[in-house]
């Protein structure tokens, strides 16, 4: 026979007051589900009429919108300055050790002095720049929240499309142009990747896994085409870059255009080189030659093959300290912390870096250099459509680079070759000559790159956003989304206290969600 245990005299009372918590829960979850339903209501009738209340400003609490604004400009303008700095005392300092004079380095006249160091207009104006920006951008984001009353996508880009004029800060209209045609291709990557990831668009060939590469091809065949045939139409600065750092010089570059295109040469300024270098006494000019022979491209050598290994050489020496100077100051700059914590090993980082991506240049200007040559030992007829098939066959070195430099490169050469096309067909007067034109495009372009950033991130390539966000002092973030969503989210986590039959993987997705939406309701 089973053995019963006799019943407490305080059960019944225990049973009465867990029944009367259960009920004042109950009771609990009622009156918030209504405060919630009553809260929604009040929130859609207030954006219906207009009178919706002002979103916070992102910016702390504690500082105002206008402090906050200069504070960002100072921070940005002294950021920008110091880099552009930073990497002009370091070039110096190469300088000095290519002479090798060593002990001026310890010499702050000969290593800051203003007579060599020429930075100062410049270093100003790129920090007007990105101060500029990134102060208006702050004061207008404060000031449409103020006068608009609510948060859209638009206040994003009518407030970078206007901060975007501090572009005038720079002089130099290329410079300007070339920054707008590279922000434009910038909303071009981003708007597609946005389309991609809605499965509303994709390229045919996006796929590739050297599609980067062939862009980064596409336009250095322009820009080489470009500084043989038209170098009037890339920027001064760049036309210097690539003189300095290619083993031909100027004079021969003008003949072969004069040349291709069926003018004179000019005899006496080609003598006139000719005549300073050695082993050129056997060579014979002609006022209309068919080509410009490999003895006048490289007097100082015979041998083809030894120039071209000469000039490889030559490149790495000289762009070395160059790509030094742009990996390692810009590191230390805006990532001091990590410098401090691990100087050797951000150091050798930078080593490693520069000596890749020197030995891709020098590659690229050897290859160049060796179709050249090839094409004089197979034809007798120059032509200039050559020099387009040569800029792209050498951009193939390329491939030296690691994989996620190649479309950074390719988006870095693109705008160039696209700002030498604009030159070309403006000059043919197949586009307008709109004045200023560069600022406009550059204002609409920020307003496009704002938005990516604030609303669709993940478009982005990481080196730019991350490099946005800390001119921006890293304040903005990523909008809450609408309240107005899926009503039924708030009452998921109440529903589960009454539904214990839910599987794990709903109340796994269920509890976040709710948790968020409560969250972001305004006053709970």
């Amino acid at each position: 026979m089973a053995y019963e245990t006799p019943s407490s005299p305080q059960s019944p009372a225990l049973a009465d007051s867990s029944d009367a918590a259960e009920r004042r829960l109950r009771e609990a979850e009622d009156r918030l589900r209504e405060a919630i339903e009553e809260l929604q209501r009040r929130q859609r009738r207030a954006a219906a009429c207009g009178t919706q209340h002002q979103p916070p400003c992102h910016h702390s609490g504690e500082e105002s919108c206008v402090a906050n604004a200069i504070g960002n400009l100072c921070q940005s303008f002294l950021l920008s300055y110091g880099v552009r700095v930073g990497i002009g005392i370091l070039l110096r300092a190469f300088k000095l050790v290519r002479r090798q004079s060593y002990s001026s380095l310890l010499d702050l006249k000969q290593l800051v002095s203003e007579k060599d160091l020429i930075v100062r207009e410049e270093a100003c104006r790129i920090g007007l720049f990105f101060g500029g920006f990134t102060g208006s951008y702050h004061a207008l984001r404060c000031l449409l929240r103020k006068l608009r009353k609510k948060e859209t996508p638009l206040n994003s880009i009518l407030a970078g499309s206007v901060a975007a004029l501090s572009i005038l800060a720079l002089d130099d209209s290329n410079r300007r142009r070339t920054l707008a045609l590279y922000l434009l291709a910038r909303v071009a990557q981003c708007a597609y990747n946005s389309a991609k990831s809605k499965n509303k668009f994709h390229l045919w060939g996006s796929h590739w896994s050297h599609g980067d590469s062939l862009l980064f091809a596409f336009a250095c065949a322009q820009v080489m085409y470009s500084f043989v045939m038209r170098p009037e139409s890339l920027p001064k600065p760049y036309q210097d870059f690539i003189q300095k750092t290619g083993p031909v010089a100027q004079p021969v570059y003008k003949a072969v255009r004069d040349c291709c295109r069926g003018f004179p040469v000019d005899v006496a300024s080609l003598s006139a080189y000719l005549s300073e270098r050695r082993n050129s006494n056997h060579v014979k000019l002609e006022e209309f030659p068919s080509i410009i022979p490999c003895s006048v491209i490289h007097p100082d050598t015979s041998s083809c093959l030894a120039h071209n290994a000469n000039a490889t050489s030559a490149t790495f020496r000289k762009t070395f300290p160059l790509y030094f100077s742009l990996t390692f100051v810009p590191f230390v700059v805006l990532h001091l912390q990590k410098f401090m914590d691990a100087p050797a090993r951000t150091c050798w980082l930078a080593v490693k870096g520069s000596v890749r991506s020197t030995a891709f240049l020098s590659a690229f200007v050897g290859i160049f250099q060796g179709v050249i040559c090839l094409h004089r030992k197979v034809a007798s007829k120059d032509h200039k459509l050559l020099y387009w098939i040569a800029g792209g066959i050498s951009a193939l070195s390329v491939l030296i680079e690691k994989k996620a430099r190649r479309s950074e490169l390719a988006l870095y050469v693109l705008p160039r070759a696209g700002d030498s096309l604009w030159y070309i067909l403006v000059n043919r007067h197949l586009l307008p000559n709109i004045k200023n034109a560069e600022v406009i495009l550059f204002s609409l372009c920020m307003g496009g790159i704002m938005y990516y950033l604030e609303h669709e991130p993940d478009t982005m390539a990481p080196l730019l956003r991350g490099l946005i966000r800390r001119f921006l002092a890293s304040r903005i973030s990523n909008p809450s989304p609408p309240p107005n969503r899926n009503a039924s989210y708030p009452y998921l986590t109440l529903d589960v206290m009454n539904k214990p039959n839910l599987q794990d993987g709903q109340d796994a997705k269920a509890s976040p969600s709710a948790k968020y939406n409560l969250e972001s309701i305004p006053g709970l």
